[in-house]
């Protein structure tokens, strides 16, 4: 007679191997956290080291006439009178914080549009958004010159950036934002805008004509500290906007549907990042003008250096560098200065924005 064997179920697997597995990816998740923080303070470091350099030759560089080296600090503090006072704190200073600061506020407009939009081409300088902030404060510039003094110009530069940003918007939404679209239609609206200010120019008077075309161009000698002020002002603006922001660009940068799966209401995050964005391109056109490509290089620049994820935090401190290194280089390079500082950073930013195009066609038909 045989016996009939019990067979007693087996018990599940107690979970200490999926724990240590889950416990080692969180390890190494901080680990690499803790990396790219690291990352993060070595490169905002060097960052700043180059901008108080550049901050430093912007100061120095041509000369300082019969001012000397130990009055220079003082006299950048706005601690000291007569020449010194003059040369380096009426007339330096705020052309190199101009620089700076606008700068700053090119990067972080373009690095906001490249991270909305997932599209490295779609910077306010290529989709138009500039070229309508240029058209708002050309239109003051050339026909209303009593009217930029104070806000004037600002609000003008502005409302036209948001104007552009409406048209462009609306232009390019085929059941939601076609990126390749938006390029595009950004390019022909900025056709659009540089026909409109020519025709401004046929009407303005002469000194007001010679005022216009240097500013079109992008310069920042004719920086003052209500320039510097609005700069500043926009600057902290834009980055207390950026960090009311930061969430809902975290979560679209995984996707829409992703996205609102988490909460995220995408269309009116999308159109407050444009609007933060077109605002802080504005506000630096309206004071140095239309500064080319410095919202184009800083994002992917950043981006290289820190990650995504970080790269709109310091696209801000990359344009900085990049707009104060191109103004002193435009103003003491041998064989080409003085040139306008939007001059050499258009020949900078051309060829760059040249191989963005390729690089993508050649993805395209590969």
């Amino acid at each position: 007679m045989t016996t009939a064997t019990t067979r007693t179920p087996s018990t599940p697997s107690t979970p200490s191997g999926a724990t240590g597995a889950t416990a080692h990816v969180a390890a190494r998740l901080r680990a690499r956290r803790r990396a790219q923080d690291l990352r993060t303070v070595r490169v905002t470091a060097v960052l700043t080291v180059l901008l108080l350099g550049g901050m430093a030759a912007s100061v120095l560089l041509g000369g300082v006439g019969s001012v000397d080296l130990s009055d220079v600090l003082p006299a950048a503090l706005g601690l000291r009178t007569g020449l010194a006072d003059y040369l380096i704190f009426q007339l330096r200073m705020p052309r190199t914080l101009s620089a700076v600061l606008a700068g700053a506020l090119f990067g972080l407009a373009g690095a906001l549009y490249q991270r909305i939009v997932r599209n490295p081409l779609a910077t306010p300088d290529i989709v138009g958004i500039s070229a309508g902030a240029g058209a708002g404060a050309a239109t003051v510039l050339l026909l209303a010159p009593a009217a930029t003094a104070g806000v004037g110009t600002p609000a003008a530069a502005i409302a036209g950036s948001f104007v552009m940003v409406a048209v462009v918007y609306a232009l390019s939404w085929r059941r939601g934002i076609d990126t390749y679209r938006l390029v595009l239609v950004g390019i022909g609206l900025s056709g659009v805008c540089a026909a409109y200010t020519n025709y401004l120019f046929t009407l303005a008077d002469e000194s007001s004509v010679a005022v216009a075309t240097r500013w079109l161009i992008g310069s920042t000698s004719a920086a003052d500290w209500d320039g510097v002020t609005t700069l500043a002002l926009g600057l902290a603006v834009c980055l207390f906007g950026t960090g009311l922001v930061h969430r809902p660009l975290a979560d679209m940068a995984l996707g829409d549907q992703l996205a609102t799966g988490l909460g995220t209401k995408v269309a009116p995050a999308r159109v407050a990042v444009l609007l933060l964005g077109a605002g802080a391109a504005a506000l630096a056109t309206s004071v140095v003008g239309p500064v080319g490509f410095v919202s184009l290089v800083s994002g992917p620049i950043a981006q290289r250096l820190v990650g995504g994820d970080r790269a709109v935090a310091v696209a801000p401190l990359v344009g900085a560098v990049v707009v104060i290194g191109s103004d002193v280089l435009a103003q003491n390079a041998p064989l080409i200065s003085p040139v306008p500082t939007g001059v050499l950073t258009a020949l900078l930013g051309a060829p760059y924005f040249v191989w963005l195009i390729l690089r993508r066609r050649q993805g395209a038909v590969s």
